[in-house]
């Protein structure tokens, strides 16, 4: 096989890439303003490659990653055309990735890194005589959001995250935010999400925020006010879709430790949409979670709160027809 130039061109769907000596690690914050998220890169999750993918244009049969020894057992997924030819997986201390068996044609394949930890690609290599160069993504910018229910360690591969089968089924280039026990709305990630580039943006916020008891039902409005208002500085009239928490077993009655339940979450979020949507912002919309995965939906949940693969497949087809009410 030979050797590809390994350039950030490859690399898709994260907010920076940093170019160390042994290769690129792809971040999903500024890499170079870590310290203003703490604790610790929004305690390490920001590293992680959720939603992250190398995109290339190749007739080659075969493709291999390379990359420094992974930390932690991991899924990468090689798709084609929109259809996933091949998944590996990958152990503890794993250095490549070899996708064999591919359609010996030209073809724009996407090779989807691990949601579930981050990662340095230090190379990319195709059969000899084939041919490689790198994909762009001209489809229409989407940023989603939210906590472990978007980063969505539990799906079945990266490619089957919620918000990797819905940017395929729409059409879109993600930017997959979700930070796993981490969506606390800080005025970071608000500023953040402001300076990218994006035809449409999705939140989904509250479960962390009760879980953690981060803020108290005074807070909470407000806070939630200065997220959106802060995207709209620069994003006055991109679809903005705010979903409140799905289904939350014992959360929807047992209050957390400032007074929460996730059914006053939901109302305050309503109630938050709708107060911007009378001021004026008509490019703002409302989804109750509960139309995306519902008390009827409860065995898709694999611990009382986090859906399992097939779970994260339901929420990919539903998002498509709330993604729809926003058009």
């Amino acid at each position: 096989m030979k050797q590809l130039p390994l350039t950030d061109e490859w690399f898709h769907g994260s907010v920076s890439l940093q170019h160390r000596e042994e290769g690129i690690k792809p971040w999903r914050i500024p890499y170079m303003d870590y310290k203003l998220y703490p604790p610790a890169g929004i305690d390490g999750k920001a590293e992680i490659c959720a939603g992250v993918r190398l995109r290339l244009r190749t007739d080659s049969a075969e493709v291999a990653v390379s990359f420094t020894s992974l930390a932690d057992a991991a899924v990468m997924d090689c798709v084609a055309e929109g259809e996933l030819l091949q998944r590996i997986h990958l152990s503890v201390g794993a250095t490549e990735a070899l996708f064999t068996g591919l359609p010996a044609e030209i073809k724009d394949v996407e090779i989807w890194l691990p949601q579930n930890i981050g990662m340095t690609v230090t190379g990319l290599r195709i059969g000899t005589q084939a041919v490689g160069v790198p994909l762009p993504d001209t489809r229409p910018r989407w940023i989603t959001y939210g906590s472990s229910i978007t980063q969505c360690v539990g799906a079945s591969g990266p490619s089957r995250a919620w918000p990797a089968i819905v940017a395929e089924a729409c059409g879109f280039s993600l930017t997959n935010l979700g930070f796993s026990g981490n969506c606390h709305m800080e005025p970071m990630i608000g500023r953040l999400i402001r300076d990218l580039p994006a035809e449409f943006i999705s939140i989904c916020a509250g479960v962390n925020i009760y879980g953690a008891g981060t803020l108290s039902p005074r807070m909470f409005k407000p806070q939630l006010i200065g997220l959106l208002e802060t995207i709209r500085d620069k994003h006055r009239e991109t679809p903005l879709l705010v979903i409140s928490p799905i289904y939350g077993t014992v959360r929807e009655t047992e209050l957390n430790p400032l007074g929460f339940t996730l059914p006053m979450m939901r109302q305050a979020i309503r109630e938050t949409v709708e107060m911007l949507r009378e001021r004026g912002d008509r490019r703002l919309y409302y989804q109750d979670g509960l139309n995306w995965l519902g008390p009827e939906d409860e065995a898709f949940l694999t611990d009382g709160l986090h859906p399992g693969a097939e779970g994260y497949e339901l929420l990919g087809r539903r998002f498509r027809d709330l993604y729809g009410q926003t058009k």
